[in-house]
């Protein structure tokens, strides 16, 4: 009897706790944990009715209901047609009376966000359709105002046709690949600023502005893509690294009247930045200017006649200024412009002078997202983390500064699409423990309809016993408080063991991943390290966002240093939890991280037993200009921040494990990176582990890339941190 209350002991709760095994092929395979998304509405312009795109089909259908409420095109139906025209296409977008639709056709990606493809014009009155341009692939085709006209970038050249004559007019003709570019951006404008398109028709038509970059001057750098031929295949692109040539960006309107252009008169020096271009509902060209440093900001006013600029406003910043857009307001009485200069970003109207008007947010906490204006009811929407740096809130308040509303409901990450009136909104949101729900709300935030609640993840985390995630706060040596989130195994096999730790980091400058928010892929990893024995933790390092800007820039021209020293403080108090072995310690970062995971394993190599680095920065010189001087200026004006902090210089501190990982065809941290830190550990005769991935960018995907890498990383944890043999989880 004795033996059998033993056994009942050792085994029922076993069973109890039993519960289904989450593996690599059901993350990164099987799409078993997908969680459905609601893709972005193409709303128009009555603000009640969106369209999307269904094969070949643009369907309509009611916001408020759901229903199909009609089909606005189908391909198969079109009576006349332009030769290449084959009936498929891969976007669409809309005139400004919806009465044309550009059809965009076999998109190819260039860089992040860019892509280049075949367009045509669908004329809903005369049902035909044409094509936008013979010959090659064009980018960026926007209709004017009117829609009468199409203006569009082609071999690095600005175009537009008229519609109505079926006029082609190329307006600049010096472009040149690796040299000059007419109306859209370079590498890094795109890659940094997120500026892609780099021209606007004017309010009324008649104009159009365009950004030249003239790229002569900027170093090349060379990756190689192997297809199977004899040699690999070379793509060169411009990349200025730090303290190299950048383009020099010249602004230029052209007139479709007197078809002459002009230069506009910005007073830019050829080191500074013009990330933005947009129109006043007067018809003055507004652009942003800032000087290489980022610390010094402009919004200038540009005559459209002459090109002479008057200074609108102007920010100067001890640290760095991020780049906001700015909006003007319809009715011509002044902007809305986002500023940091009370320590927190808030939210400010300005008349047309650039005076102040009012402030519309204000208090100890940060506006994450401004979603606009709407000028008919006098109201603005937002998204901001007041009630803790964690969460996101939406909010409403008057053009006035007054009567500020939260009109979101539950706790956790909320964010919002406004229909073109603002009458409803898509709302988004999560929890660190449950996956996003999308529902339409109306302007109030009353609840109009469920779109995808992704009840069958919910019931999945149920089915497989994962566990639930949990904040955490602890304060550094220096009583600095810090945020987390922690997994913690509840099987009975680990009750009363000393469990390993995986850390996982990113921690750059105002990022966060300690939100109240869905993981996405990568909770479901951490959930299957949790089944297997694993603790898993992630702080948010000083540097990082939703705290002020205090908190977010005091890492200025030191990278690295304080968000090192913090990771390494979370270590060692994780290390003192009765469930955590203090000597099994490992951490995980890709990108920023990567250079994270690299400095902790180095610096903290007393604490850090094992970290995987994912195209990680090694050496700060050899990133971009535009991020890396915003935050550490030039190794000219900084050695020692670049010195002290680049994990390349510490090679030989190398006391555990550590698997460095990348991507061959990396455009944004080149594998440059990876291959001169490898050097650098030879040198000093330290041993790592390494996996290169042939013709994979910084993101690493597609052909399997993706569970390949995960099935290294989780071996490489079971070899190093668990002790397991080589092999332990395969494919």
């Amino acid at each position: 009897m004795q033996l059998l209350l033993r056994l009942l002991f050792v085994f029922v709760p076993a069973l109890l706790f039993s519960q289904k095994q989450i593996t690599l092929e059901d993350i990164w395979v099987n799409g078993t944990f997908q969680a459905k998304g609601v893709p972005g509405f193409n709303f128009q312009k009555d603000g009640v009715h969106y369209t999307r795109l269904s094969g070949a089909v643009i369907e309509q259908y009611d916001l408020r209901t759901g229903e199909k409420s009609g089909v606005i095109f189908d391909a198969a139906t079109v009576p006349t047609a332009a030769p290449g025209w084959k009936g498929v296409f891969d976007g669409y977008s809309f005139s400004g009376d919806e009465s044309k639709i550009l059809l965009k056709v076999n998109s190819e990606p260039i860089y992040r966000w860019s892509t280049k493809a075949d367009f045509f014009v669908f004329d809903s009155k005369t049902k035909k359709i044409t094509a936008l341009h013979e010959g090659s692939k064009q980018r960026y085709a926007t209709f004017s105002p009117d829609g009468s006209k199409v203006a569009f970038v082609v071999e690095n050249d600005l175009y537009f046709k008229d519609l109505t004559s079926g006029q082609t007019l190329q307006l600049t003709h010096d472009g040149k690949t690796n040299q000059i570019i007419n109306g859209a951006s370079d590498w890094v404008y795109e890659e940094e600023f997120e500026l892609i398109r780099a021209f606007e028709w004017s309010t009324d038509g008649s104009k159009i502005a365009f950004l030249r970059f003239d790229e002569s001057a900027v170093p090349e750098m060379t990756m190689e893509m192997y297809r199977g031929g004899a040699y690999p295949e070379l793509v060169t692109f411009k990349y200025p690294k730090v303290g190299e040539q950048n383009a020099v960006v010249t602004a230029w309107i052209y007139d479709l009247n007197t078809r002459k252009t002009i230069q506009v008169n910005t007073g830019a020096a050829p080191d500074d930045y013009l990330p933005r271009i947009v129109w006043t509902p007067q018809n003055k060209l507004c652009l942003t200017w800032m000087n290489r440093h980022q610390n010094h900001l402009k919004l200038l006013l540009a005559d459209s006649g002459t090109g002479n600029c008057t200074v609108l406003l102007e920010e100067k910043n001890k640290y760095y200024i991020d780049l906001h857009n700015v909006t003007f307001l319809a009715d011509g009485s002044g902007f809305v412009w986002p500023s940091e200069k009370s320590g927190f970003n808030h939210l400010y109207k300005h008349d047309m002078a650039g005076k102040e008007v009012a402030a519309l947010t204000k208090g100890n906490w940060d506006v994450t997202s401004f979603y606009g204006v709407d000028e008919r009811n006098g109201l603005l929407y937002f998204q901001a983390a007041a009630e803790t740096p964690m969460r996101r809130e939406l909010y409403s308040v008057k053009l006035n500064g007054k009567s500020l509303k939260k009109i979101s409901k539950e706790k956790g990450f909320q964010s919002a699409q406004f229909s073109s009136t603002f009458d409803y909104y898509v709302n988004t949101f999560s929890t660190l423990n449950s996956p996003p729900r999308y529902v339409v709300r109306d302007r109030k935030g009353k609840e109009v309809r469920a779109l995808e609640q992704n009840a069958a993840v919910a019931h999945k985390q149920s089915e497989y016993g994962t566990v639930p995630v949990e904040f955490f706060n602890f304060k550094t040596s220096e009583q600095v408080s810090l945020n987390g989130w922690m997994i913690k195994p509840n099987a009975p096999q680990f009750q009363n063991q000393k469990l390993p730790l995986l850390m996982f980091v990113y921690g750059g400058p105002g990022s966060q991943q300690v939100t109240d928010a869905w993981k996405g892929a990568n909770y479901w990893w951490f959930q299957m390290l949790a089944q297997q024995g694993y603790v898993v933790a992630c702080v948010d390092n000083r540097g990082t966002g939703g705290r002020g800007e205090e908190f977010k820039k005091m890492t200025y021209q030191q990278l690295g240093k304080l968000e090192t020293q913090d990771q390494i403080e979370a270590a060692r108090y994780l290390g003192t939890l009765p469930f955590v072995d203090p000597a099994r310690v490992g951490i995980f970062g890709w990108s920023y991280g990567g250079y994270m995971s690299s400095l902790c394993l180095l610096k903290g190599r007393d604490v850090f037993k094992s970290a995987i680095a994912v195209a990680p920065v090694t050496n700060w010189k050899w990133y971009d200009t535009i991020y890396t001087e915003r935050y550490m200026r030039t190794n000219k004006e900084n050695p020692d921040g670049y010195e002290q902090n680049s994990p390349i210089n510490f090679a030989d501190l190398l006391k555990g494990n550590y698997l460095l990982v990348h991507g061959l065809a990396d455009d944004n941290v080149h594998f440059q990176h990876t291959a001169e830190m490898a050097n650098a550990l030879i040198a000093k005769n330290k041993q790592f582990d390494t996996m290169i991935y042939p013709n994979r960018n910084h993101g690493i995907g597609g052909g399997n890339a993706k569970i390949h890498l995960y099935t290294l990383m989780t071996n490489f944890l079971n070899e190093k941190l668990k002790g397991e043999a080589k092999g332990t989880v395969r494919p």
